[in-house]
């Protein structure tokens, strides 16, 4: 009976400096800091990595540890409501999850007897500017974008919803890296079932570091068929854009050391969808989503349309007939269309690890090689040098690069098709695309393409013509601004 009684009121064991010293390899890391000190008469010792604490804070902190009595001085709890003048507090005797909150970059105080440690969020990391992002740029909207850092991130949203049914659910991905992960969505306007679906994926996500961010995250939680091109997931860089996914009820997933946000569930319309169409009235909004569908259509279809043609100059168009070509070319055209493909690409990746003071003459001598010796030398015609200029330029009418990369690789196929198989090819390459994208599906098990497959005319009307922006009645229902 007594052995009952001691175990039922057993406190637990106090933490020790020395074992959290060994569990950090104090002595092996240059960065990872323990400074000792006496804490109402008590040893004490604070672990923090160098570089990610604010140093001014940490000064003000050790002013009022150091005055601390020993009558403060009762217990972890105690201490650290009467005796810690810092908002962000938490205690926790776990050595694991002290290790992980040190290596996230808070500071833990442990003080001798004390069962707990104190841990005070007093990180600060290196960051950027929240400036505009390159890829995704507005004309009129906001000038602002994510950085690197997940709570100027999550800020960024909350400054836009101010809605108490927006939710932050964090948790942490990676056995190794342990990187933070938000999901953020509107409680009133998600769809739960898919919210317990992504959670289930992501908290069981086998992956021993998200070294590659969200791309490590995305390829964790949803095995999709590789050989099906088209986006499964839309990412943006634009805190505006994210706001208004989250508030027409989707997911979306912020990653730590990651500048762009994953929203899901997302078709196909969700992903060529721009902010500059809401940005703008409703006619000239519906206009750039307009050309903008159709522009992305023709960066598929050119090029493989006029090497159809050229096969078949008897069925072009007399009106039309200025697409052939006068001259034999010294390389089929085919292979010409090809080698650009692999060029352009190839410029891209030159292009960025180019330096910024290089890249403007870089750019005029890889102008002048291909736009001028490469057709005078016969590699390449003229024609074919102009179509591909148009698809290259044209692919940036949209802001997704996987998208572009998807149209890319289609594009190809449909080129190949055409060499290959000639008008058959071209048709049949037609519906290899629609079938490719009728069999992909988002997350959450929908079509890619709804509205239009399931159809539903009120929703598709609203994906080409942009409405007037909606407002709540009185009853929370979204009523059409008239």
């Amino acid at each position: 009976m007594e052995e009952q009684i001691n175990q039922q009121t057993k406190q637990p064991a106090p933490l020790r400096i020395e074992a959290l010293k060994d569990r950090l390899k104090v002595d092996e890391s240059f960065d990872i800091i323990c400074r000792t000190l006496r804490v109402g008469g008590k040893a004490a010792a604070i672990f923090f990595v160098d570089g990610l604490v604010k140093d001014e804070v940490m000064e003000k902190l050790l002013e009022f540890f150091y005055q601390a009595q020993p009558e403060d001085l009762t217990d972890a709890h105690a201490f650290s409501k009467n005796r810690v003048p810092y908002i962000e507090v938490d205690l926790s005797g776990d050595l694991d999850t002290l290790c992980t909150n040190v290596l996230s970059g808070i500071l833990v105080l442990v003080i001798e007897g004390f069962d707990r440690a104190l841990c005070l969020d007093v990180r600060t990391y290196p960051q950027r500017q929240t400036n505009e992002p390159d890829k995704d740029k507005s004309l009129r909207g906001s000038h602002d974008g994510f950085v690197e850092t997940l709570v100027f991130n999550t800020a960024l949203i909350r400054r836009r919803i101010r809605d108490t049914a927006l939710r932050m659910k964090i948790f942490s991905v990676g056995d190794s890296s342990k990187s933070d992960v938000v999901l953020c969505y509107m409680e009133d306007r998600v769809d739960h079932q898919l919210l317990q679906k992504v959670s289930d994926k992501i908290r069981r996500a086998q992956v021993d570091a998200l070294v590659m961010n969200q791309e490590s995250l995305v390829e964790a939680i949803y095995h999709y068929k590789w050989y099906n091109p088209f986006p499964k997931f839309k990412y943006s860089e634009r805190p505006d854009v994210t706001a208004s996914a989250v508030l027409e009820g989707n997911i979306v997933i912020l990653v730590d050391n990651a500048p762009s946000a994953v929203i899901l569930p997302t078709s196909i319309f969700d992903i060529v969808e721009e902010p500059d169409d809401y940005y703008f009235p409703p006619f000239t909004g519906t206009y750039l989503r307009l050309s903008r569908y159709f522009i992305t259509f023709i960066t598929l279809v050119l090029t493989p349309t006029w090497l159809l043609a050229l096969q078949n100059p008897s069925l072009v168009p007399q009106f039309f007939r200025f697409v052939l070509l006068e001259e034999p070319p010294n390389v089929p055209i085919f292979w010409q269309l090809i080698l650009l493909e692999l060029a352009i690409d190839g410029m891209r990746l030159a292009s960025l690890n180019t330096p910024s003071a290089l890249n403007t003459a870089m750019s005029m001598v890889a102008a002048l090689v291909l736009g001028d010796y490469a057709v005078e030398s016969g590699w390449f015609t003229g024609e074919c040098l102009l179509y591909m200029a148009f698809v290259a330029i044209a692919n940036y009418s949209q802001q997704s690069l996987e998208l572009g990369y998807a149209l890319k690789f289609l594009r190809i196929l449909l080129l190949t098709a055409v060499w290959l198989f000639n008008f058959w090819g071209f048709i049949g390459g037609l519906v290899l695309v629609f079938l490719l994208l009728l069999g992909n599906r988002t997350i959450s098990g929908k079509s890619y393409l709804y509205p239009l497959i399931p159809f539903n005319a009120h929703a598709l009307r609203r994906r080409f013509f942009r409405p007037r922006q909606s407002r709540k009645s009185g009853n929370g229902q979204e009523e059409q601004r008239e």
